[in-house]
């Protein structure tokens, strides 16, 4: 089955359609004033999110219900999702799948105006549990495959909140290959397995787990959602390239993200995913300067960054 019925954003009259942000900021700091001797300088460089009008919001949730969501998690999880459609706009869409043995997509990516809040409200408070089996892996793959289908992806931002309540007993989500969709992970109650949930949001770009109490959902989803929707740039990656017999990049630190290096160009490649209003991401180069005779200006750093 090919999930590409995602619905197509169509605006009321008068609404105007957000602008894709593009605005990224570079700060470098240097030494300006490096020894004529042979040296190991440490360039610190800082990128940021810009505050524009934001992206619009592809967004699946993957709800636990099995029997492990009992009656008082299952009432806060139908809250907590209450929240997340009336905090959804009209430039966002929303789609949410089930799981236990297996997994149900209940609705495909639909556009929040006021009729599908509605609709979706009532789905929600019609939820119900059954079964001990927990299959993980069937809710995040039909979640990744409802993103990689859409027939409309272009200038939207895609993530996947997943909720669990215990322990997965078939299958192996912590191996799934998720890719650039950040998946953010809630292990709900005490009978999770945090290092499923943390596996599957550390093998995605830009994802995370949180440990949630049974009376905290809401809170955590609401902090969660905050960050999609502020969403400025997508796909962000820096290059750094050393300058050919003026520097040599002797290590880059920024921390988990991936790395790539061309050793025939003298660069390495960053990438860091989505990046968001007023967020930070820090880069450290050692450079490796030679020694000169006399005072000079030189070139001693290439940065250049891409993003969508």
């Amino acid at each position: 089955m090919i999930f590409n019925d995602d619905e197509p954003i169509v605006l009321p009259s008068g609404t105007t359609r957000p602008t894709v942000p593009q605005r990224i900021g570079l700060l470098i700091g240097p030494n300006y004033r490096a020894p004529l001797e042979e040296n190991i300088q440490k360039v610190m460089l800082l990128l940021y999110g810009e505050e524009q009008s934001r992206s619009g919001l592809d967004l699946v949730v993957v709800l636990d219900v099995s029997n492990i969501m009992d009656v008082g998690k299952l009432e806060e999880l139908q809250s907590a999702m209450q929240f997340v459609i009336k905090k959804l706009s009209v430039v966002d869409r929303l789609s949410i799948v089930s799981y236990n043995g297996d997994a149900e997509r209940l609705c495909p990516l639909r556009q929040m105006t006021e009729s599908t809040q509605t609709e979706l409200q009532n789905l929600i408070n019609h939820l119900f549990t059954e079964g001990l089996v927990m299959n993980i892996t069937s809710g995040l793959l039909m979640a990744l495959k409802i993103l990689n289908d859409r027939s409309v992806s272009s200038g939207r931002v895609g993530a996947i909140m997943l909720i669990s309540g215990g322990e997965e007993n078939i299958g192996n989500a912590a191996a799934v290959t998720v890719g650039n969709v950040p998946v953010h992970t809630f292990g709900f109650g005490n009978h999770h397995d945090p290092k499923v949930l943390k596996a599957i949001a550390n093998n995605s770009l830009g994802g995370t787990y949180s440990e949630v109490r049974v009376d905290n959902l809401t809170l955590a989803f609401s902090q969660c959602l905050g960050g999609l929707l502020s969403v400025v740039a997508q796909d962000l990656t820096v290059t750094i390239s050393q300058i050919k017999d003026n520097s040599t990049i002797r290590q880059v630190s920024a921390g988990s993200y991936p790395q790539s290096m061309d050793n025939t160009a003298g660069s390495v490649t960053i990438t860091f995913g989505d990046i968001y209003i007023r967020e930070f991401r820090k880069v450290s180069v050692d450079l490796h300067l030679p020694s000169t005779r006399k005072q000079q200006d030189s070139d001693v750093l290439k940065v250049s960054y891409t993003y969508k």
